[in-house]
């Protein structure tokens, strides 16, 4: 049995939340929550009608998660449309298991570097940060993983890197917690398969997010959990928002229903991967004696490890100075951070802004190599 943060220990239901999940059926007389008159809300067109204004569940809307459920199945995920939660944001996701598990002393195992934002807010939450080798993972009630395309390095766990996670989790009753928001910009063929497809009889947590292969604006993600763990985060998530936006998620539900998503999804891989090779060319002629670093099989970063040690925060606000946003790469670490290292975003910038920025980036790198040199 996964053990629970303390502030579990009060949570109950809402009742409200649950006579809003039932308001929408036919012949249903309500007189609970504070619903507005269907008359009264604003005319829309297309698809949306006054329900999609109204409040509703916060589970998410049911054909959305039922979309969402097929999906996960078709990748090995043992779920159900009852066991999926439409996210505002996959952020939220990590707030929400960060409440699930997370006291102050809870130790909790991440790659390092990994995920800043998560970093944030495990590190809120009073998490104790340990590594995801094996006696990492033996001594952590909760791992937090970014195996596919992984931010901020860009790396893929092999298939035997993903079966050692799922089976120590599993043998030592660690809660797995998986982060996948990258998994369909692939850009090389590697193992992708869920570790949460490993994980038969243990606790899990998986999420993914519709905004880096749709729009991020609609601020919309997806989780899903071991059936021990679920219905604690529902009620977490009442608490916190009550319902994420019907009307994004009734665009998301008819754009990954369309015809067009897998040839949405092929362009985009198709488009993202030649801004990766224009990028890693560019790197070869501005970087070639500042720093190393491996081109991404998938995601949106490049990470760069600079042949000198030397603290790229500092480096920040003259770059920035400068006409040039990067993110140093020492702000991704759980533990004492390795130096010399940073993260840059391919996907953003045209070929000719790129060339700009990185030959502006390599400027400034290559006079603090100098000053460290004098």
């Amino acid at each position: 049995m996964p053990t629970f943060s303390d502030r579990i220990d009060g949570l109950r239901p809402s009742p409200i939340r649950t006579v809003l999940s039932v308001v929408d059926r036919p012949g249903m007389v309500s007189f609970a929550g504070g619903l507005p008159a269907a008359a009264a809300l604003p005319a829309w067109s297309g698809s949306v009608g006054p329900e999609t204004l109204q409040y509703g569940a916060s589970e998410g809307e049911p054909a959305l998660r039922r979309a969402v459920a097929d999906h996960l199945r078709a990748l090995g995920v043992d779920t159900t449309a009852d066991r999926v939660i439409i996210l505002s944001g996959s952020q939220q996701g990590i707030d929400l298991v960060a409440k699930l598990m997370i006291d102050a002393g809870t130790i909790t195992a991440v790659d390092d570097p990994t995920y800043l934002a998560a970093l944030q807010v495990f590190r809120l939450y009073g998490a104790d940060f340990t590594g995801l080798d094996d006696t990492g993972l033996a001594d952590a009630s909760l791992a937090y993983v970014v195996p596919t395309f992984a931010n901020p390095t860009g790396a893929c766990a092999s298939g035997p890197e993903r079966d050692r996670i799922a089976d120590t989790c599993r043998e030592n009753g660690t809660v797995l917690f998986e982060d996948d928001p990258y998994r369909e910009l692939a850009y090389a063929d590697v193992d992708r398969t869920p570790i949460v497809a490993r994980m038969h009889g243990a606790s899990w947590i998986y999420q993914g997010s519709f905004s880096k292969t749709f729009a991020p604006g609609l601020r919309l993600g997806f989780m899903t959990a071991s059936p021990d763990l679920f219905d604690r985060l529902v009620m977490l998530k009442q608490a916190v928002d009550l319902h994420s936006s019907r009307l994004s998620q009734q665009i998301v539900l008819d754009a990954i229903t369309g015809s067009g998503w897998q040839d949405r999804l092929d362009s985009l891989v198709d488009f993202y991967r030649d801004r990766r090779d224009g990028f890693d060319e560019l790197l070869r002629t501005h970087f070639a004696d500042l720093a190393d670093w491996t081109s991404p099989p998938g995601g949106l970063f490049f990470w760069l490890r600079l042949l000198e040690p030397i603290d790229t925060r500092r480096l920040l606000d003259e770059a920035v100075g400068r006409g040039v946003a990067f993110m140093p790469g020492e702000e991704f670490y759980a533990g004492p951070p390795m130096l010399g290292t940073m993260r840059l975003n391919f996907s953003h910038a045209d070929h000719d802004d790129a060339d700009r920025g990185l030959r502006i980036l390599a400027d400034l790198v290559a006079e603090r190599f100098d000053r460290r040199g004098s």
